[in-house]
């Protein structure tokens, strides 16, 4: 990174990941930014806070877990596999209120790094190679899948983000 670069500029403006394709970098970029707004809005909270629901709103617990297992899902379908027994099982479980804020940033943490690895891994020549989601294969590539992992993982950390902020205002 050059040293006139903020440090405070998003990552898709610091001149990183310059290495991989203009896809893949936005793919990364995005995964990236989501770590960061989670760790800076997020890990500050309490278990109770994380498990909350403000007005009705889903816990930031069920965010950060069907975020993470989100993208080890729509990475299967972009690898040209379908969902296996463990990854139904955990989409069942998403708001289940079991598991401690460390647990659930700790899942959140690992899967992010785990999708960076696996998206690395798709050459561009493939992004356009058909691909089917779901239980109703409905039709995709895997590019679509790749910027559905960015777009599906912003989505959550924002909402996950404007719970928190609503959070930290109830308190006083």
């Amino acid at each position: 990174m050059s040293d006139h670069v903020s440090h405070t500029a998003e990552p898709w403006l610091r001149g990183t990941l310059t290495e991989v394709d203009a896809i893949t970098r936005a793919v990364l970029h995005a995964l990236e930014l989501a770590g960061e707004d989670i760790a800076r809005w997020c890990a500050g909270l309490t278990e109770a806070e994380f498990s909350a629901r403000p007005f009705g709103l889903p816990p930031l617990a069920f965010h950060l877990r069907h975020t993470a297992r989100s993208l080890d899902r729509l990475l299967s379908y972009a690898e040209g596999t379908q969902l296996d027994a463990t990854q139904l099982a955990a989409l069942r479980t998403e708001l289940d209120a079991d598991s401690t804020h460390d647990a659930v940033l700790a899942e959140f943490r690992a899967a992010l790094r785990t999708a960076a690895t696996r998206i690395r891994a798709f050459p561009p020549d493939h992004f356009n190679a058909p691909r089917t989601a779901g239980r109703a294969a409905l039709p995709t590539t895997v590019g679509g899948l790749l910027v559905h992992c960015a777009d599906h993982t912003q989505r959550h950390t924002g909402q996950a983000v404007t719970t928190a902020k609503l959070l930290i205002a109830m308190r006083g």
